[in-house]
């Protein structure tokens, strides 16, 4: 593997391993409702990425605003489908990992990253076209065969295991077709989508914002060590490692997530 290659593969595994302790953070807010979790997370993570991005990556952004410009109506049409769909399918994945947690199982949710890098690879051998290695192809059997052996117990776990990691898959597939805009920016625009899909849902169940020091104290560090970092991370690597790479990646997911469980 040459430097250039092992930059995007390092980015995809210090992604994954940091997201395998982020259960750590969710227990301890578990006394919370997942709903209010994960609102102030992405909201949280909004205003930190969107700080970030004007007063450090204002030519950054600028140089994104003139690519759109250049671009045909129907290519920036594609570009903000793919970016909403995008934001859909991430706060999806954030809403049913947090209650898959707090309310099923930590064992499901931790499920879910065995499932979702065979999604990943085979949606990108069909979808994207990659190419599947013999190795990679011998990897995904091997995990295949273990998925099915460790699905034999609980038919609901399973269930939300499936769901938490489509969401996540199908993100890791969209926003590697959605190229040229900076994906930090993207990350920014992502986040946006998100607030504004939990928004009704926010109002709706609204009471009254948590005063407890503690709260906003772990909800700072789950938005920028377990959000914003490893959700770029996992972006940048996409732009150069095919998607299949980083869905094996992803089996150190469960590995790290699977022992914090057992240890912790």
């Amino acid at each position: 593997m040459n430097s250039e290659k092992l930059k995007y593969f390092l980015a995809a595994l210090v992604s994954v391993v940091t997201w395998g302790f982020f259960s750590i953070p969710l227990r301890a807010l578990q006394d919370f409702p997942s709903e209010q979790i994960l609102y102030y997370r992405i909201s949280s993570s909004l205003l930190l990425t969107w700080f970030y991005i004007v007063f450090f990556r204002r030519k950054i952004l600028s140089s994104d605003i003139e690519y759109l410009k250049a671009k045909t109506i129907k290519e920036r049409r594609r570009i903000l489908f793919l970016s909403i769909l995008a934001g859909i399918l991430i706060t999806g994945n954030w809403f049913t990992y947090i209650y898959a947690v707090n309310n099923v199982n930590l064992k499901s949710a931790a499920f879910a990253y065995m499932i979702c890098p065979l999604i990943t690879a085979f949606s990108g051998f069909i979808i994207l076209r990659e190419k599947l290695s013999g190795l990679k192809l011998i990897a995904l059997g091997v995990a295949g065969m273990s998925i099915i052996i460790l699905s034999q117990g609980s038919v609901k776990d399973l269930v939300w295991s499936i769901v938490v990691a489509s969401f996540f898959s199908y993100y890791l597939i969209v926003q590697k077709v959605n190229v040229g805009i900076d994906k930090f920016n993207m990350l920014g625009f992502q986040l946006i989508i998100a607030v504004l899909i939990l928004l009704p849902f926010y109002i709706k169940d609204f009471n009254t914002v948590p005063e407890c020091l503690y709260f906003w104290l772990l909800i700072i560090i789950i938005s920028v060590v377990f959000t914003i970092i490893p959700l770029y991370l996992s972006l940048f690597a996409l732009s150069g490692i095919p998607s299949s790479t980083m869905g094996i990646i992803i089996y150190l997911n469960p590995i790290v997530a699977f022992a914090v469980a057992f240890f912790y």
